[in-house]
């Protein structure tokens, strides 16, 4: 009897060209995966991948070269871009737990020998004072209901306090603001994320894609060899956009805030008949059959076999996949930015401007700030006016997290799950607890049978946080 091996390729031993070619030989090799290693070079990896790769189009086995990439001091706004591609994992700087710098901020390059640069910079500049002025007067009212304890060092106090008034000062921060992300990815989404910045109407970003490609070369050479800009995705997005329409509801208005415009009304029969399609030996249409001449008891019974077992760390069954959800919503920028990490969705973003108008965090208005702050947005309404007759890509570089953004969002009940425990959590910044809280009210309506088993505080207060939303 053979003994089992499992073991690593390491990347400290192998490059991960020879790494994903070792992965790829094994479908037609009776060798062991250490024998097809100790058999390749760099140069005969290479060749194997032009020809197979590059050559063939046999795209999966770039899905073996897996790549660390650490980008620092891009903006906000090409973080939207890099972050975009689904299979891929991210971290980035939080503006939930560090203060930004005055300074730390992006000068688009489209704006170089342009007379409306100073003005942009003027803007971001009086951004980044609001900002650090709301830190120093929000932070003395914070520590006013939170003292100091006994032995407890100034350091230590202001890092248990700091989230606390960070998360309502950072609703002024640009999308120009710094940013840092380490990127883990596969040189298949590799190439596909720098074919997308190569396409991307904003300079910087292009650059960015075109550092990165240089950067994984040196890891990956033949794998990233033909990474270049797609016509299709430059020549597309000129000719839809002249199809845009005028904005057609105002900021704050209740009614577009968060709008369940598509769902399947038979979802919750479908997963349940799915579930007894998986543990059982009849049809769908048989399983489809049995949960509809269930009882409501019944149907109820099965569904908490089906999810009143789960904790809060376990992941539902895929079974829940059998079903959509589909929600127009309009959160603020800063909700966006978290928003958007849920990659297993489909997000359709429009682009980020001033037309949906701005929320003002209660804390800023109860530390004295609100008139200050109310100043600064309106400031930057006038200067992404400017900037944005002359190019509206650039202008989105100036509008801060408070200013409100559209965004479609369509998946299934699982991921909902996961968006929703999640992000209502009471340690989740206060402007995402809101989306979560009203996206489980519309699907908790309509599929009460399911949704009722999601975990959520209770006591939500995520209302008291806001002057106006």
């Amino acid at each position: 009897m053979t003994k089992r091996k499992i073991y690593l390729l390491s990347p400290k031993e192998l490059s991960q060209e020879v790494i994903a070619v070792t992965f790829a030989k094994t479908s037609r090799s009776p060798l062991t995966f250490r024998e097809i290693a100790d058999e390749l070079s760099d140069e005969s990896s290479a060749e194997f991948h032009e020809k197979w790769v590059v050559g063939y189009g046999h795209a999966s086995v770039a899905e073996h070269a897996v790549l660390h990439i650490a980008i620092e001091d891009i903006s906000r706004l090409a973080i939207e871009c890099i972050e975009s591609n689904r299979l891929a994992s991210y971290t980035e700087k939080s503006t939930r737990y560090q203060k930004w710098d005055a300074g730390a901020f992006v000068t688009p390059p489209e704006l170089d020998g342009h007379p409306l640069r100073d003005e942009y910079q003027k803007t971001v500049e009086m951004l980044f004072q609001s900002y650090a002025d709301s830190l120093v007067a929000t932070r003395a009212l914070i520590m006013e209901s939170n003292p100091r304890r006994e032995n407890e060092s100034d350091d230590a106090w202001d890092r248990r306090i700091r989230s606390r008034y960070v998360d309502a000062c950072r609703f002024l921060l640009p999308a120009a603001s710094f940013a840092n992300v380490g990127m883990t990815a596969n040189a298949r989404v590799l190439e596909s994320a720098i074919r997308k910045m190569l396409s991307h109407p904003l300079e910087e970003i292009r650059q960015i894609g075109e550092e990165i490609k240089s950067a994984a070369q040196g890891e990956v050479p033949t794998l990233l060899k033909y990474a270049d800009p797609v016509p299709y995705l430059v020549e597309t997005g000129k000719k839809l956009s002249s199809h845009s329409q005028p904005i057609s509801e105002q900021a704050g208005d209740q009614n577009f805030y968060c709008k369940l415009i598509d769902h399947d009304p038979a979802a919750e029969t479908k997963i349940l008949a799915a579930v007894l399609y998986r543990f059982g030996e009849m049809s769908f249409a048989q399983a489809l059959e049995t949960i509809e001449k269930k009882s409501d008891f019944e149907r109820a019974r099965l569904a908490e076999e089906l999810l009143g077992g789960l904790s809060r760390y376990d992941v539902p069954l895929r079974e829940l996949e059998y079903s959509h959800y589909t929600f127009d919503l309009v959160m603020d920028q800063g909700a966006y930015f978290e928003f958007k990490r849920h990659r297993m969705m489909t997000q359709t973003p429009q682009a980020l401007t001033v037309n949906l108008g701005y929320v003002t965090p209660s804390l800023i208005t109860e530390a004295g700030f609100g008139t200050r702050y109310a100043a600064a947005m309106d400031a930057v309404v006038e200067a992404y006016k400017k900037i944005a007759a002359f190019n509206p890509d650039v202008a989105a570089y100036l509008v801060p997290n408070g200013f409100n953004r559209r965004v479609l969002a369509s998946f299934n009940l699982r991921e909902a799950y996961h968006f929703c425990q999640l992000r209502a959590a009471k340690n989740a910044h206060f402007s995402i607890r809101s989306v979560a809280r009203k996206v489980y009210s519309e699907i908790a309506t309509i599929h009460p049978l399911l949704a009722t088993y999601m975990s959520l505080p209770e006591d939500e207060t995520w209302q008291d946080h806001f002057t106006t939303f």
